[in-house]
């Protein structure tokens, strides 16, 4: 895996326990996270969970540790990345087009996995397999298979105000995660 890799799915969902869409593109806010996805906003303000992402490599492994076949969208991730190893680490940036995204935490199996195919909980859990929480620090428009790079980390909270997006963008030769 790389520092780069492509944007292989989106998925949203209008409400709680709403059936999650899969789409080719969307727009994502500072305010709403991924346009028409219920979670990327609390009463307008972003949050730790505002857009949720999954490698397709973590899926495929806990598939295979199942012996299932279930749709990587009913993991209720909103995207789906391929080739590239999801930092984590809080304060870590991914860059989708002029999309920017800082990981926040470990997006954490919940319960309703196990409606989805028993045993799912637990193998998502090991080494951060079920993906990453973001806030959306710069929005834009994404499509699938738009490329995905790991930009920066910023190890500080109080440095992460400071930080800009150019700032990210150049020093991605030298902050490689």
């Amino acid at each position: 895996m790389t520092d780069v890799g492509r944007l292989a799915g989106i998925a949203r969902h209008a409400f709680p326990k709403a059936p999650m869409e899969t789409i080719a593109r969307a727009t994502v806010t500072l305010e709403g996270g991924i346009a028409g996805d219920y979670r990327g906003g609390v009463k307008g303000r972003p949050h730790k969970r505002q857009v949720t992402l999954i490698e397709r490599a973590d899926w495929d492994r806990a598939m295979a540790a199942l012996g299932a076949d279930v749709r990587w969208a009913e993991r209720r991730a909103n995207l789906l990345v391929e080739g590239v190893d999801l930092p984590q680490i809080p304060g870590a940036r991914i860059v989708i087009g002029d999309v920017v995204l800082e990981v926040t935490v470990e997006c954490d199996p919940c319960s309703r996995m196990e409606a989805v195919a028993p045993g799912l909980k637990d193998a998502l859990t090991p080494d951060w397999r079920g993906g990453v929480c973001t806030q959306v620090i710069a929005g834009g428009e994404i499509a699938v298979g738009d490329e995905i790079r790991i930009e920066q980390s910023c190890p500080n909270p109080s440095e992460r105000s400071t930080i800009s997006v150019t700032s990210a963008a150049s020093a991605s030769s030298s902050a490689r995660i």
